[in-house]
């Protein structure tokens, strides 16, 4: 994955201003280049997805530890709807969840069942998912990350 990419690092900064702009913290320790950070960021130990603002939203973005949880390259993985991260019966759970967070901004503490590409079962916990801003701070899509998850 080339962390170096224009995109990575836009959506890099993209990610972490959102971040700090909602919460008021920050999600890595602003140290470093604008590439630098986007590569701390993919290879993080923790989890960080994100996707736009379809009717039916793509995710376009995980981190190496996304990637790995929801067992998907990063080709197959930007392709999917964001909503196929949960099982059928927790999608209605979920699409609350992202109206809550449209309308507040960011919500922390979420816990919810996921599934990986073969269909692994994973609850995540601790979650915060936040709106993601554009650099005229419009809202172009939503990230969630996490550091706790239990395969069941």
């Amino acid at each position: 994955m080339d962390t170096k990419s224009a995109f990575f690092i836009e959506h890099t900064e993209r990610l972490l201003q959102s971040f700090t702009h909602w919460t008021g913290r920050d999600l890595l320790i602003p140290a470093g280049s604008s590439s630098r950070l986007a590569e701390q960021l993919f290879h993080a130990p923790f989890v960080v997805v994100s996707h736009g603002v379809e009717d039916d939203p793509l995710l376009d973005y995980g981190n190496e530890t996304a990637l790995a949880l929801w067992e998907m390259s990063w080709e197959t993985f930007t392709r999917t709807p964001s909503r196929l991260t949960a099982e059928p019966v927790s999608r209605e759970e979920r699409a609350r969840l992202l109206a809550e967070v449209t309308r507040k901004g960011f919500i922390d503490n979420y816990k919810g069942i996921r599934i990986s590409r073969t269909g692994r079962r994973f609850m995540i916990e601790q979650a915060l998912v936040w709106n993601l801003l554009d650099k005229e701070n419009r809202h172009c899509g939503q990230a969630a990350t996490f550091w706790r998850w239990e395969y069941l």
